[in-house]
């Protein structure tokens, strides 16, 4: 296996060249979105960074990722200010999703032993996000959780386990804290 599949399965790997450019290609067209662009020209890079792009995708200054490729979100998709997702394994967001400013969403993590750590070895666990989530300023979605739909994460929350559809979770780290009544307009 290479380096970039290991990755992308969860094992342990080792950052080399292949994935240096490929890391070199998404943060060239992370860079283009801190200038003066057309909203046309930030859904094109939207498209060409994403591993796969629904319609009506907002990428806001400041974000980042790894590679980009490894990251797919739905419809009506707006990530804000300052967002950074590391995507060395998959990272899947549904349909109506908002991510608030400095939200990290990370896959990437290391081995506790120190000797494997020291040595260069990394590896992921792949992220999912549901749809119509709502991921508060702040908040750090760490490797491995998936979200259900209709979830709401309050500000500045650490989520490090996942949780079911139709809840609002917030804290550090985070719990369940209300359910939402799909039937109610305003909860």
């Amino acid at each position: 296996m290479t380096n970039r599949e290991k990755m992308l399965a969860g094992e342990l790997y080792v950052y080399d060249q292949s994935l240096k450019a490929d890391g070199d290609r998404a943060r060239k067209l992370c860079r283009e979105l801190y200038t003066d662009i057309s909203d046309e020209r930030r859904s094109e890079i939207a498209h060409e960074l994403l591993g796969k792009c629904g319609k009506n995708v907002t990428l806001t200054q400041g974000f980042y990722c790894d590679y980009g490729s490894n990251i797919e979100v739905g419809e009506n998709f707006y990530c804000n200010y300052g967002v950074c997702i590391l995507d060395v394994c998959k990272v899947k967001i549904g349909d109506n999703c908002f991510i608030a400013p400095q939200v990290g969403i990370y896959t990437a993590t290391h081995p506790l032993d120190r000797s494997t750590r020291i040595s260069g070895f990394e590896y992921g666990k792949p992220i999912t996000i549901g749809n119509d989530c709502w991921i508060g300023g702040g908040a750090i979605i760490n490797p491995g959780v998936t979200l259900g739909d209709n979830v709401v994460v309050g500000s500045g929350s650490v989520v490090t386990k996942s949780f079911p559809s139709n809840v609002v979770i917030a804290g550090n780290p985070a719990k369940i804290i209300r359910r939402l009544d799909e039937k109610s307009p305003k909860n």
